[in-house]
């Protein structure tokens, strides 16, 4: 069922960004599960019932992260989504983005344009400075999404994050709001 305008946050000519909810359990799982040669290794979004109601839920109720899944307008459908996790406030405000494209939508350049709006929000109504993004080397298509929305690259720590069994390197985005333009 297509969503209307007045539920997203935000909008570009092709996304609109929202919250999660409980309710998009089934087609985000379903996408997940559909995705999965996409995401491995690097990425592992939920793909069962329990596994989603977990993780949105902490989306949902921890004020230290904020969930946008990331819609097609003409349809409504779930392109991807982008969290900002470890949100601080005080002196720091900031948070580290984490994001993944449904297969779907892969290469089409809605996630680009979500990635602007989720910013934009980040800057906005969220009142936070600086924005990080941690990727893997390897991991061309995050890295591509991170430098064409204008962060720059900060440095690399080897061994930073475990994923997947293993502590992996990552590079070290970063953009802050007198650096964003908003494209």
């Amino acid at each position: 069922m297509p969503h209307t305008a007045s539920r997203y946050l935000a909008e570009g000519p092709r996304v609109g960004i929202r919250s999660f909810t409980p309710g998009d359990g089934p087609e985000f799982t379903a996408r997940a599960r559909e995705s999965k040669d996409l995401h491995r290794p690097w990425l592992f979004p939920p793909d069962t019932d329990e596994a989603y109601s977990a993780y949105a839920g902490a989306l949902i109720d921890d004020p230290a992260r904020a969930g946008f899944l990331v819609c097609e307008k003409d349809t409504g459908a779930i392109a991807g989504f982008i969290n900002i996790n470890n949100i601080v406030r005080g002196g720091f405000r900031s948070g580290a983005l984490g994001y993944g494209a449904f297969a779907h939508a892969a290469g089409r350049g809605l996630m680009r344009e979500g990635l602007r709006l989720v910013i934009g929000h980040a800057f906005g109504p969220l009142g936070l400075h600086r924005l990080e993004i941690n990727a893997q080397p390897g991991n061309t298509a995050s890295l591509a999404l991170a430098r064409g929305a204008g962060f720059r690259k900060e440095g690399f720590s080897p061994k930073m994050i475990h994923i997947d069994g293993a502590w992996r390197d990552h590079e070290r985005w970063a953009l802050t709001a007198e650096m964003w333009t908003g494209h």
